[in-house]
């Protein structure tokens, strides 16, 4: 024993140099980590008492509803799970007794139940002043809306279209009205038909959600753009944003690779290393809403608080007017609302 002990006081850590490799593996994976979760929102401004309007309010919607209440907005949460979101909305309160934010309901997947929350959101209030376009699907298999669209093209691109269309007024009574559009890293793997920009007749017998999905979110990214130009001689912006691969959001259970333990094992540390929290999701939007120096900046598009290129050969000029025109016949609509 006393030669064992003696041993031990004798030993000197530093002749191994598993300590150095532990501690350089570590800082390399922080430094992983840090890098993929993107900068917090450089701004700290303030915005009180203006009214918010975002759809969804669950994991990215719900960090950014929790940022905004404590920066002095008043938030409505635009959801289609009241009961959901009013318990996340319980969370908010508590952690800031002074958030004034409330829930109304909305389902993305009903052009009916869209104009309902807009005329009631239009009688309540003479202004808002910040539009987020938020909410979103994927994974989801192929069906048609009630409106007779797939469901990740209207509930991803045309209801948020058709909502700015409608609260396009209230924005105009702002001092600066400001609609942000959330697209998705896969807008870049997208396709649109010139010939036929919604793809109404191109899902079936090749359906895919992945491409849907991409198909939207580029759409998103099109008709933002096009929207600027319409908007350019009023003081109302419009602007797109990713979030980044966001990890810890409703939208991953429903991942067929989800499915199996096996997989969940292997892929959620590489998810824990490689992707955002939902509160790291957020900050662009956040960004875009609250940056003073924004004002008068539209038609962009933003990655991790910073403008971003746009693919030219995806965000072509004549392809982004065809689709806005297409969008407008396909609401029965004459023009955006000016």
């Amino acid at each position: 024993m006393d030669e064992i002990q003696s041993h031990l006081s004798n030993a000197d850590p530093f002749q191994s140099w598993w300590p150095f490799i532990i501690a350089i593996g570590v800082g390399v994976v922080m430094t992983i980590k840090n890098f993929m979760g993107g900068q917090n929102s450089p701004s700290t401004n303030q915005i009180n008492g203006q009214i918010v309007v975002i759809t969804g309010g669950s994991g990215i919607g719900f960090e950014i509803t929790k940022e905004l209440c404590s920066r002095g907005a008043h938030v409505i949460v635009a959801t289609k799970d009241i009961k959901k979101c009013q318990e996340k909305l319980e969370i908010i309160k508590r952690q800031i007794p002074s958030a004034s934010v409330e829930v109304r309901h909305i389902d993305l997947k009903s052009f009916d139940c869209l104009k309902r929350f807009a005329k009631s959101v239009i009688k309540d209030f003479e202004k808002v002043d910040i539009l987020i376009n938020n909410a979103g699907i994927i994974f989801n298999p192929f069906d048609k809306t009630v409106d007779g669209f797939e469901s990740h093209l209207q509930v991803n691109y045309l209801s948020h279209f058709l909502l700015s269309s409608l609260l396009l007024p209230l924005l105009k009574n702002a001092t600066n009205g400001r609609i942000i559009n959330v697209s998705a890293h896969a807008n870049a793997s997208g396709k649109v038909n010139i010939d036929d920009p919604l793809n109404i007749g191109q899902w079936a017998p090749a359906f895919h959600h992945r491409d849907a999905f991409a198909h939207s979110k580029l759409c998103v990214l099109l008709a933002s753009i096009h929207l600027a130009t319409v908007l350019k001689d009023t003081h109302v912006t419009v602007n797109t944003c990713t979030p980044g691969l966001v990890r810890g959001t409703d939208h991953l259970s429903k991942s067929p690779i989800m499915n199996a333990m096996c997989a969940k094992v292997i892929t959620y540390p590489w998810m824990w290393l490689l992707m955002k929290s939902p509160t790291q999701g957020a900050q662009t939007a956040i960004y875009l809403a609250t940056e003073p120096n924004l004002k008068t900046v539209s038609g962009q598009y933003f990655n991790d608080c910073e403008k971003a290129e746009i693919n030219k050969d995806l965000c072509d000029g004549e392809l982004a007017g065809v689709l806005f025109s297409r969008t407008l016949s396909a609401l029965k609509m004459d023009s955006f609302h000016q």
